[in-house]
């Protein structure tokens, strides 16, 4: 196995998990801030606040985007163990 091979996968693997991660990190960065901007907006300054809607947005999220992150990382793995053989030639 060379260095090229070795790069190539730590670069995929990385790019599997932003593609995977990125869907609940952007939604609770987006609830995150509108619910900053309203606790601003309103002088609320209260902690867990923001906990109850995020975690609500994220059961959401995951529930419309689970689907297609399991078959992802399920073919992403198979592409890892069908590439296992030619690894070590």
């Amino acid at each position: 196995m060379d260095t090229a091979a070795v790069v190539d996968m730590g670069r995929e693997a990385l790019w599997m998990t932003v593609l995977i991660s990125a869907p609940l990190l952007g939604i609770s960065l987006v609830v995150g801030l509108v619910i900053g901007i309203l606790q601003a907006a309103t002088s609320i300054n209260e902690a867990t606040l923001s906990f109850i809607p995020k975690l609500a947005a994220l059961a959401l999220t995951l529930a419309v985007f689970g689907g297609w992150q399991l078959s992802t990382l399920i073919e992403y793995t198979r592409s890892i163990f069908q590439r296992i053989p030619t690894l070590f030639t």
